[in-house]
């Protein structure tokens, strides 16, 4: 299948499609991330200063849909559409007559989460590599952002703003009681800010969706039939009582597939969105090694191997290597839940915590094994 998860890019409008090649890619990108070491990042640590903010969900929703006449979906977009942003990524080119300067390379779409300090949420992929942003809000103000933080891993980042005056900030649902079939809104800006803030309706298609992108790999992914375009990457995707329960970012592109979008559960999101907030980044367990993402589950068969994530490289020092994980092993399963390959071993890691120990199967040598491995912190680059 083809994705693509970036932010709207103006004329020639381009979302990215990911053919076989470029899966794999992404495959070896995901591996990387278990064996790369922290690395410096634009978005630093929380300034000193910066208010406490606690995040919570499950509040009465805002939005009283029992014996309500009125078509839901009007009342929604009326209390969440103000909380909803366009956020452009400016970026240094080259112009014309050979001079640099900023220039808009991408738009996406956020949400704020905090009225008072100002924290917007979005996509990691809206705001990668910008030297600048701007927000532009409901009332019509255009104004810079900084960054707080941001995490590829998870495809989710937090910036903010100065100036607070009449911000409205959306209420989070929880994403764990969201049924297949349940009617959803997705509110954005596909296309930039000539179709801001546009609404969609769909429903949940399903609940626990992984896609073989970097960032979007770490969650079970809500599959929505609610229309997502380019554009609309860090928008909210909202229940019927106009609660927040997902973020979208990805959608299925390829041709003779319609109504297939995908979004970041929120409350599997809130503990990365904690720690940008509070931190300025996020921290993941790791076991450091590096996957080779050419093994497949047709080479396996063809060998007489089990599925799994090929141990490429075991970086010295590391828990797996302390645990005794070699070069050319497989991991088949952690703590017995089977992986297949390195997106599904990145997303079962990252059910865990730095400190904790896990089980893992390793087949080497036509035997397979169970070790002990105490993760490791791995902090967002």
């Amino acid at each position: 299948m083809s994705y693509y998860n970036e932010p709207n890019y103006p004329s020639p409008k381009r979302p990215r499609f990911f053919s076989t090649v470029a899966v794999a890619l992404v495959s070896a990108l995901l591996g990387g991330i278990l064996a790369i070491g922290v690395s410096p990042s634009l978005y630093g640590n929380r300034q000193p200063g910066v208010n406490p903010v606690t995040l919570t969900q499950g509040a009465p929703p805002p939005v009283n849909v029992s014996g309500q006449t009125d078509f839901p979906v009007v009342e929604i977009a009326k209390k969440v559409g103000p909380a909803v942003v366009g956020i452009a990524n400016f970026q240094i080119s080259s112009g014309l007559l050979g001079g640099r300067g900023l220039s808009e390379v991408g738009s996406g779409s956020g949400f704020v989460i905090d009225a008072q300090n100002g924290y917007i949420l979005t996509n990691y992929h809206v705001i990668d590599q910008a030297q600048k942003l701007v927000v532009s809000l409901a009332d019509g103000r255009n104004l810079e952002a900084k960054p707080v933080g941001g995490d590829s891993r998870t495809d989710l980042a937090v910036i903010k703003i100065s100036d607070t005056k009449n911000l409205t900030a959306v209420q989070f649902g929880d994403s764990t009681k969201l049924q297949v079939g349940e009617p959803v809104v997705a509110i954005g800006n596909p296309g930039g800010q000539e179709f801001a803030r546009s609404v969609t309706t769909g429903v949940v298609s399903a609940t626990n969706r992984i896609l073989n992108l970097q960032g979007e790999s770490s969650f079970n992914l809500i599959q929505t039939d609610a229309a997502i375009n380019p554009g609309n990457s860090g928008g909210p995707l909202v229940n019927y009582g106009g609660q927040v329960i997902g973020i979208n970012s990805a959608k299925n592109q390829e041709p003779g597939f319609e109504g297939m979008g995908f979004a970041i559960p929120i409350s599997d999101a809130l503990p990365t969105i904690q720690q940008l907030i509070q931190k300025g980044y996020a921290s993941h367990p790791a076991l450091l090694v590096s996957i080779d993402s050419r093994y497949n589950a047709e080479y396996a068969a063809q060998q007489g191997w089990p599925e799994g994530a090929y141990i490429a490289k075991v970086s010295p020092g590391g828990p797996a290597d302390k645990a005794g994980i070699q070069n050319g092993d497989i991991i088949s399963k952690v703590n017995g839940t089977p992986i297949r390959n390195s997106s599904e071993l990145t997303h079962e890691l990252f059910k865990y915590k730095a400190g904790d120990k896990v089980s893992v199967t390793i087949f080497r040598n036509g035997k397979t094994t169970d070790v002990q491995v105490v993760l490791t912190e791995l902090k967002s680059s």
